[in-house]
């Protein structure tokens, strides 16, 4: 027995608890940290491949916390301005600090981050196969996130587990203690009871060492063909909380409705536009019509007499895109919409559309005319095969589903809005729809994509502006341009 008024001796804990995996765990980082690995090569270009990806991935403008940034080197790859790394121990911190006196650190619990201040991006590189809780793990993540913020959390593939085992047996590799190995559905449920969301992922290294000549080929090109990618080292999640709220804030909303040769449609528009959220302004933008199409605008205005707040613009360029960048920038509303002027999506439908975005179930909300039956003559043969190639071509480029890339009526955020178009130098200007500049921006941005079903009715004036075969090429030219910066990379 102690001594009286001594403290008891402190109890070891048992073999493989948790408590002695997270003792060993913690042994391990310092090990790691301080002494030269038996293979640094390996190491270096696996950590030099997530520094890009997570380059990327993660606005410039964005506050970053790196939970258990060892060294910090990690951190210390991005450009953000304003980075913070917890450590595991005040060695590891002291060493960070060392290395990289720009950026803050401090020691703190990385099993179980406790409350404190949010962060628009949270990185956790491997620690899902350290922790011994990850459930809680992942909720004390999620409690760090600012209202739109993300987690960039890394893992192994567990296929690789048979192979990590094997190196550590030959000494290729530093042993390490019992990993937690996770699936993808493992991740999913736990991501589902947790108040978390996927985004998008990414699958990364077929072949995780620096052959020359071969290295770039496998990675990039044959590491992304359809199954190879689930055999990579390790994949890249974006995830966000899922929060939705059944009685949102109202927000204000911007209808933008580009017009070329629409005269006929133009009553009809504002008369079936419904008034969402606190307020409704239609703006029309109209390019250049031979119909009367801006003097059948202007009159509608001048007679108006409703809920509705109208406006009217002339482009000075050309297309739909820059009918809707000029629609944009002239918007006051919190959230943006674009409805096509032939009314082939009924206007009616919008406020679906503005309560998937009110409720945070989606950050990018557009229609799909794909689901429900169409009227006859809605859709001709032709673009309804090529509709249905580019959904398969961009679910499997942006690693979100989408089912209908060329439908009109698309809806986000302002504050996004004017983060995608800040980094519209990304893919360069030569998008004369607008669909493709707003879908890539979303998607590099790691916005959350959601569609919403439409039923898709046959157009009652006038004729499509669509060449399904010039512009049908030029959509293959865009995905080409996607692919190099959004795939294969």
């Amino acid at each position: 027995m102690p001594v009286s008024g001594s403290l008891p001796s402190p109890v070891e804990p048992s073999p493989g608890s948790p408590e002695a995996l997270a003792t060993a765990w913690a042994d391990y980082f310092h090990r790691m940290a301080f002494e030269p690995p038996r293979h640094p090569a390996a190491r270096d270009f696996l950590d030099e491949d997530l520094r890009a990806t997570l380059r990327r991935w993660i606005p410039a403008d964005a506050s970053v916390v790196e939970v258990g940034c060892r060294t910090g080197d990690l951190a210390a790859a991005l450009p953000n301005q304003e980075r913070l790394g917890i450590a595991q121990s005040a060695d590891l911190a002291a060493e960070a600090q060392r290395r990289h006196p720009e950026i803050t650190f401090e020691v703190g619990r990385i099993d179980r981050l406790p409350p404190g201040r949010k962060f628009d991006a949270v990185i956790c590189d491997r620690l899902c196969h350290t922790v011994t809780d990850v459930r809680a793990w992942l909720e004390s993540l999620r409690d760090r996130l600012t209202e739109h913020g993300l987690i960039y959390l890394t893992a192994y593939n567990y296929l690789w587990e048979f192979a990590a085992r094997a190196a550590e047996t030959v000494g290729w590799k530093t042993p390490a203690p019992t990993p937690n190995w996770l699936s993808h559905n493992d991740f999913h449920n736990l991501f589902n009871i947790t108040g978390l969301e996927m985004v998008r992922f990414e699958d990364r290294l077929l072949l995780p060492l620096q052959v020359p000549g071969l290295a770039p080929l496998v990675n990039r090109y044959l590491a992304k063909l359809p199954l190879v990618e689930r055999f990579s080292l390790y994949r890249l999640y974006a995830l966000r909380r899922r929060d939705v709220s059944t009685t949102p804030r109202p927000l204000s909303v911007s209808v933008v409705v580009p017009t070329r040769n629409e005269a006929g449609n133009v009553a009809a528009a504002i008369q079936r536009t419904p008034v969402m959220g606190s307020s409704t302004e239609l703006i029309f933008v109209e390019g250049g019509s031979s119909d009367g199409t801006w003097e059948t605008i202007t009159n509608a205005i001048n007679n108006y007499r409703g809920p509705l707040k109208l406006s009217a613009h002339q482009q000075t360029g050309q297309g739909k895109g820059d009918a809707v960048r000029l629609g944009f920038a002239k918007a006051t509303g919190d959230v943006l919409m674009i409805l096509d002027a032939d009314l082939t999506v009924p206007p009616e439908e919008l406020p679906v559309f503005y309560d998937v975005i009110a409720r945070g179930l989606g950050d990018y909300v557009q229609g799909t005319r794909l689901v429900y039956p169409m009227q006859p003559g809605a859709m001709r043969f032709f673009n309804r095969v090529g509709n249905q190639a580019f959904s398969h071509l961009f679910t499997y480029l942006l690693q979100q589903p989408i089912k209908d890339t060329l439908c009109g009526t698309k809806v986000l955020r302002r504050r996004d809005y004017e983060r995608l178009a800040a980094a519209r130098h990304v893919f360069g200007d030569f998008d004369p729809f607008g669909d493709f500049d707003l879908i890539f921006g979303a998607a590099r941005l790691n916005l959350k994509i959601v569609e919403v079903p439409v039923r898709y009715q046959e157009r009652l004036y006038g004729s499509t502006n669509i060449s399904r075969w010039k512009h049908g090429w030029l959509l293959l030219k865009m995905s080409a341009v996607a692919a190099s910066k959004l795939k294969y990379v």
